[in-house]
């Protein structure tokens, strides 16, 4: 029954860094590789909606942060443009409406952090005509906009440029993305936000009190925009004990969000950083503890049906686990997606 489901189902997922992957190859190969090594599990995954962060390494932080961001995104386009028999790189519902019904994978550019900018806001409309839809203002430390929940005992807000990119995606269309921002800056985007806010790939703190995890209060405030919470599967935000970090710890942290804040308010943000590390990094240098923070079987995307067997086993109707899989993230992007103000 759970399988049947999940290939009905409209599977969003909501973060997946596959772009740091690709671009490690010549551009020559990059529409290939894509086809080669990642639209297989996609397709094995069930995933009709993919959106791609643009994130940025530190070896290229700051003086190589806008021409990267570049090249990350002529990365999107490129294989987009060469696949375009199974995927189409999306710039509003109308585009995700069409990829869907023609049984393609709809891509959606995001900037995770988006260091390329610094404070210079007048680039997002550059960015928006590139086809940017998605955009969060910090990672784990500081940078020109905001602070990410690294730096929490600072107490810092959105800076005056951070505001100004606020104000400014609102009326490009660009959804705001709270996974990572810092807990005051938390607290500030929803004191401004107009527009639904997204979380990308957050858990509940909660079950969990790890800085990347989102707050009740927190993630009351974002469904109170109008915006959804995508839950991260990775096992260091979900349990402290390597053993606990399974995929019915995970149904916890999903389960325990839609009773906080409601089943049309939740979703999936993988984050399924093994297999990109997979492809980027030398077997001289793998991180022997590296498996510890990963749940069995869900290492990348050809796991995602193990998300629906346990939200079955969990007793949750077809329905609401369709909302979760993909139908709140579908739902939000068709309200927003490229909207402007």
């Amino acid at each position: 029954m759970s399988r049947a489901l999940h290939q009905r189902a409209v599977v969003a997922d909501a973060h997946n860094d596959l772009l740091i992957a690709v671009t490690a190859r010549p551009p020559h190969r990059w529409a290939g590789y894509f086809r080669e090594r990642w639209l297989p599990q996609l397709r094995e995954g069930g995933v009709d909606v993919q959106v791609l962060p643009v994130f940025i390494d530190d070896q290229f932080r700051p003086e190589g942060a806008l021409r990267e961001t570049l090249r990350m995104i002529e990365c999107a386009h490129t294989l987009a443009e060469g696949n375009a028999d199974e995927v189409r790189l999306c710039l509003d519902s109308d585009d995700i409406d069409a990829a869907l019904a023609d049984g393609r994978i709809a891509l959606v550019l995001a900037l995770e952090s988006a260091p390329g900018l610094d404070a210079n806001v007048e680039l997002l409309p550059t960015l928006h005509r590139l086809g940017v839809r998605i955009a969060s203002l910090a990672h784990w430390g500081r940078t020109a906009l905001a602070d990410g929940s690294g730096e929490d005992a600072t107490g810092s807000r959105l800076t005056e440029a951070g505001v100004l990119a606020l104000r400014e995606m609102e009326r490009l269309g660009i959804l705001f993305d709270v996974s990572h921002l810092g807990a005051s800056g938390v607290a500030h985007v929803l004191e401004l936000a107009t527009r639904p806010v997204l979380a990308t790939h957050s858990s509940a703190r909660a079950l969990l009190d790890h800085h990347r995890n989102l707050t009740d209060e927190q993630l009351r405030g974002i469904a109170g925009t109008g915006g959804v919470v995508c839950v991260n599967f990775l096992g260091e935000f979900l349990a402290t004990a390597p053993a606990d970090r399974t995929v019915d710890r995970l149904a916890d942290h999903i389960v325990h969000i839609a009773e906080v804040i409601g089943v049309d308010r939740v979703g999936l943000g993988p984050d399924f950083i093994k297999e990109v590390s997979d492809d980027t990094t030398p077997p001289c240098c793998e991180d022997v503890e590296y498996a510890r923070l990963l749940i069995p079987g869900l290492e990348g995307p050809r796991g995602l049906p193990l998300v629906t067997e346990a939200l079955i086993r969990r007793g949750l109707p077809e329905g609401d686990v369709e909302k979760i899989l993909g139908g709140n993230v579908l739902e939000l992007f068709r309200k927003e997606l490229g909207r402007p103000a």
